[in-house]
């Protein structure tokens, strides 16, 4: 129906509890974040999304090819902040547009931390800012609505939940 760069989009016909149904569904490449830690500090970037415009979000980007999640993330965070982790671990995997999109985000948590290089994005359209800032005013700036990238918020109050203050 449509392949595009980022995306494409196909009709998928398939049956579901014995009755044929047809779906409009956006074929997307998986991707891999990192909530990366520098002790209280995570290392967040600032990008151009268009339509939304610049957003404060968590590092990452699309899976290559035969590559697994974790070096995905291990590999993104590198190139879009220059930062390297020492330790990372999966924190959590859900899919952000459920029914019309086959888009799977892997999130994982970055520990040890130190800056190896200039961030040098993949791609020439990339214009990021690498922005670093207390956890505790990340959380408060999402519970207040002011960030509003899903995969930082889930991210962040995931581990919230399960490791902050514990």
């Amino acid at each position: 129906m449509y392949n595009g760069k980022a995306f494409n989009v196909n009709i998928h016909n398939l049956k579901i509890k014995g009755k044929k149904v047809k779906r409009e569904i956006i074929d997307q490449v998986d991707a891999a974040v990192v909530l990366a830690f520098d002790g209280n500090d995570v290392i967040l970037i600032k990008q151009n999304h268009f339509p939304q415009g610049n957003l404060l979000e968590i590092p990452g980007g699309k899976i290559e090819k035969g590559e697994n999640p974790k070096t995905a993330a291990s590999r993104e965070f590198s190139e879009e902040t220059g930062y390297q982790a020492k330790k990372i671990k999966h924190l959590l995997t859900f899919y952000p547009n459920v029914g019309y999109s086959t888009l799977t985000i892997h999130c994982f948590v970055a520990s040890e931390v130190k800056k190896i290089k200039k961030p040098k994005p993949n791609d020439e359209d990339e214009f990021i800012e690498v922005k670093r800032m207390n956890f505790k005013r990340l959380l408060g700036l999402i519970k207040s609505g002011k960030i509003t990238d899903l995969k930082t918020i889930c991210a962040a109050l995931i581990y919230e939940s399960k490791f902050f203050g514990k």
